[in-house]
């Protein structure tokens, strides 16, 4: 689904149409660092994703543990904190967990060395929601959507172990990025591509406007589509090599039968008239 237009909130409640979410809803949003969008979710986007939910559920979770920063004080410098207290939902920071509140994952074939802690917060609910910004990621990532958004539901630390330091060092990293998305399926995501990075990132990059708000239940194909319009603006050597679907992210989610398999399975969805060019121009990146 894409909408091209500036007009934030009203872009995200027609897409949040199509959502299907009920009951408990967790939604893990992108604050790796307190720096503002598009390195972090922006307030609007949040504020109206909660504004949408509480219109068939009042139990909303957001959970998030922070890369760059201690979670609590970058939720605290977003407005994340001010605006859970105004909206009444409840926040979690996953580095305050206890022993419990995490679940051994691992998938065969992983890279990583013993698996991975995930929140059991995310294991409960009944639906989950997550937002992600359009961005390069120059910490080895190459990219960071959707994908690369659920490394922030991972424990940084745990049974003695740093997941965080292990994933970083690892040749591996990309892969491991994906092997993460197997311990949930979200039941939609949005993709906050009204400005990106198409080049640095996560927290600071050269900046792009391409204008548009994407959503979709399918991680591999919206990642696909973000991939596609970096390279609508030029971006990074490692962005603009080989085809979309050898992005090692990409190739690995595909192997774990996360989402689509190629570029034909993707359907591009214009919600309005001016994202019918944009989608054409998408398409053209796409193969």
């Amino acid at each position: 689904l894409v909408i091209e237009g500036m007009e934030r909130r009203k872009a995200i409640k027609e897409l949040m149409e199509y959502s299907e979410l009920s009951g408990n809803v967790a939604i893990k949003p992108n604050y790796n660092s307190a720096d503002p969008f598009p390195a972090s979710t922006h307030e609007q986007t949040l504020s109206t994703i909660v504004d949408c939910i509480k219109e068939n559920s009042s139990d909303i979770v957001l959970a998030e543990r922070s890369g760059m920063g201690e979670t609590a004080e970058v939720l605290r410098k977003r407005g994340v904190t001010k605006l859970a207290s105004e909206k009444g939902f409840e926040v979690i920071v996953l580095d305050d967990l206890d022993s419990e509140d995490w679940i051994e994952k691992d998938v065969q074939g992983s890279h990583w060395e013993n698996g991975f802690l995930f929140p059991k917060h995310f294991q409960e609910a009944d639906s989950i929601l997550q937002t992600c910004c359009l961005k390069t990621h120059r910490y080895g990532g190459h990219f960071t959507m959707s994908l690369k958004n659920s490394v922030g539901m991972v424990a940084q630390f745990g049974r003695g172990h740093d997941y965080m330091d292990e994933l970083h060092k690892s040749p591996h990293q990309r892969k491991m990025i994906a092997e993460i998305n197997t311990a949930y399926e979200p039941d939609f995501v949005i993709m906050d591509g009204i400005k990106g990075f198409s080049e640095g990132g996560p927290a600071r990059g050269k900046l792009i406007e391409p204008g548009v708000v994407l959503a979709s239940m399918d991680r591999v194909a919206l990642d696909a589509v973000g991939v596609a319009i970096l390279r609508m603006y030029g971006s990074t050597p490692e962005i603009e090599e080989g085809t979309l679907f050898q992005q090692e992210q990409i190739a690995r989610a595909v192997e774990l039968d996360l989402g689509v398999n190629s570029p034909d399975e993707i359907e591009l969805v214009p919600l309005n008239e001016k994202a019918e060019t944009f989608c054409d121009k998408i398409g053209e990146q796409l193969f």
